[in-house]
């Protein structure tokens, strides 16, 4: 099969096409015909060998941990989906291929398209894992910073469907975007802390760091401590007694088929970028200089 791979730590340039061979479900496991990969910030660290001393990757490895696609083989004991099922969810192996392992799937909806079903799996899962952290409720003021990317889209939207305002950082070029999602935007960098109080005088009743990039000594000094900021992103944050969020293992495809059922009813919206999937490197390159609006997928034949 068709895959995208790596046998050194590096740059995108380390990525290349290879043809390898098509992976055997295990038990517990289905394999899918993949449709669309997501690509996550998480896979340039991977690839760059920064989490080398927390996660070790063995070489060669394909990218990817999201993925939606056609149920193509059943492990033993599986009996859940069938061949055949549309599904989107979480891949056991790299997601960059014509072909990946799965265990935890949910159905994908019909009026949902292959692109914007693999947006959901990792962004709706952070989401409602950092949500519910701060303890998010109507009526509250949440500051999100770094919000015009995968999570942050997805974040805005669930944040205010719970009832409270968002106000939300990015570069001047994605302002409309954070407006057109319900949000306050704002730019990040100098003089963040005096524009968000500008926005909100009676202060900001939660924090929510995607953007990991210098911000949260500033969320200290406008939540006045610590309590009820999280980031998925700055890994300085234990030093500053600041909890950052890791992704769980705990995935819930209840959660996950009914956020599908969302967003096929239209009930919130997924943004978008493909790239074929001859074209990993370049897309994540784009993924490693940040500034991403929405989602980057790749597309699979």
């Amino acid at each position: 099969m068709r895959a995208i791979v790596f046998d050194q730590f590096g740059s995108p340039d380390v990525l290349h096409e290879a043809d390898i061979e098509v992976p055997q479900p295990g038990p517990g496991q289905v394999r899918v015909r993949v449709k669309a990969a997501g690509l996550n910030a998480l896979d340039g660290k991977i690839r760059s060998g920064t989490l080398e001393t927390v996660r070790p990757t063995p070489l060669p490895a394909v990218p990817g941990g999201e993925l939606a696609g056609v149920v193509d083989a059943l492990g033993e004991g599986v009996s859940e989906v069938q061949v055949g099922d549309e599904v989107l969810g979480w891949s056991d192996t790299g997601s960059y291929a014509q072909y990946a392992l799965a265990t935890t799937l949910a159905p994908k909806p019909a009026g949902l398209d292959w692109q914007h079903a693999v947006a959901l799996p990792v962004a709706g899962e952070t989401t409602e894992r950092v949500l519910n952290l701060l303890r998010v409720a109507t009526g509250e003021t949440v500051l999100m910073h770094g919000a015009s990317g995968a999570v942050g889209t997805l974040a805005v939207q669930l944040a205010t469907a719970r009832g409270a305002r968002v106000i939300a950082t990015a570069g001047p070029s994605n302002q409309g975007y954070l407006a057109s999602l319900g949000a306050t935007a704002t730019v990040y960098g100098d003089g963040l802390v005096e524009r968000v109080r500008a926005l909100a005088p009676d202060g900001v009743d939660a924090v929510f760091d995607l953007a990991g990039k210098g911000a949260l000594e500033d969320s200290i000094t406008l939540r006045g401590g610590t309590d009820r900021i999280v980031t998925i992103a700055d890994f300085g944050a234990r030093r500053l007694g600041i909890t950052f969020s890791q992704g769980s293992q705990e995935r819930s495809t209840a959660r996950l088929a009914a956020l599908a059922q969302d967003a096929a009813a239209g009930k919130f919206v997924t943004t978008v970028t493909a790239y074929p999937l001859d074209q990993a490197a370049t897309a994540q390159q784009v993924s490693d200089a940040g500034h991403v609006r929405g989602k980057l997928v790749l597309t699979v034949d």
